[in-house]
């Protein structure tokens, strides 16, 4: 079996390889520009487009190389972007696409999440090409090297290429949430941006990774959209997931359910994530992360 990967961070490069190299005997990588060094695959195919163009612009390469090589599989890391490339390969190809994976069974089928989280679905896709978008949390971190071959693709430009008007500088975060082995998550329960300092020193003496519900980096912008935990977000499997200030409202915690210890801190005894934690410390998180740390140090 063939399977390629297309993924923009290094982390879920490996990560996805080292889960194809499960069920299949050859794992190709495409890269736009320069590859990641040392990666567990047999091949990397790099595509150079112009540096005054777009990554979405390597569409039209990305199809012709699929007609000639015929991927059994396709697994890609879900960005935006990667979004855009695939969905209009998968269409030119006359298949589609499955998001949202989170297991492959050994029959060849995929379990994959629906209604924004609350339920799995057991599909196996028809075809000769099957493409997933598959969540950060299916697969284990891999420090897996390789050398692979590197094959240089010729860029095929688009018919209708994307304009780049101007570039600005965007905060984000160098964490990979999906594949951190503790993350700490902060909510609307944190009043003010300058109350996450007290909370990075916990996650620090806790060796956590630092995230949040979508209120506070989507509404607030207190921390890089990367770090948003849940539906259109990362989607986590960490060894322990401590939610400070987070209600527990069914979009975030489809994100942390695979978590295998999860500590909640809240000063509402109702709040939905209680059903939810291992642990559940009822408190004002004002009082209770400085406690915390200090017993910590």
């Amino acid at each position: 079996m063939k399977a390629f990967i297309l993924a923009e961070t290094e982390a879920q490069s490996r990560a996805l390889c080292r889960g194809a190299r499960v069920f299949a005997d050859d794992v190709e990588v495409i890269s736009p520009g320069q590859p990641y060094e040392g990666l567990p695959a047999d091949v990397v195919w790099q595509i150079d487009y112009p540096a005054d163009g777009m990554a979405e612009d390597i569409t039209e390469t990305v199809i012709e190389l699929f007609k000639a090589e015929v991927p059994d599989r396709v697994l890609v890391e879900p960005t935006r972007r990667n979004k855009l490339i695939i969905g209009r390969v998968a269409a030119a190809l006359g298949t589609s696409v499955i998001p949202d994976v989170i297991e492959f069974t050994d029959d060849g089928a995929v379990v994959h999440l629906v209604y924004g989280g609350l339920a799995h679905c057991r599909e196996k896709a028809l075809g000769p090409t099957a493409i997933f978008l598959v969540n950060t949390s299916a697969f284990e971190k891999s420090d897996d090297t390789g050398s692979p071959e590197l094959r240089q693709l010729d860029f095929r430009a688009p018919k209708h290429a994307i304009k780049r008007l101007n570039m600005s500088d965007n905060e984000r975060s160098s964490v990979d949430l999906g594949v951190a082995e503790r993350v700490v998550g902060i909510g609307r329960g944190v009043a003010k941006e300058e109350d996450i300092a007290p909370i990075r020193v916990l996650a620090e003496k806790l060796s956590a990774e630092l995230g949040c519900t979508r209120p506070i980096a989507e509404g607030e912008k207190w921390l890089p959209r990367e770090t948003y935990i849940g539906v259109s977000g990362a989607m986590l499997s960490p060894d322990i997931y401590c939610a400070i200030g987070v209600s527990g409202q069914v979009q975030h915690t489809v994100g942390i359910n695979r978590a295998k210890k999860i500590i909640a801190i809240n000063k509402d005894k109702s709040a939905p994530i209680f059903k939810q934690a291992d642990l559940g410390i009822v408190g004002d998180l004002y009082k209770v992360v400085p406690a915390l740390t200090e017993i910590l140090s």
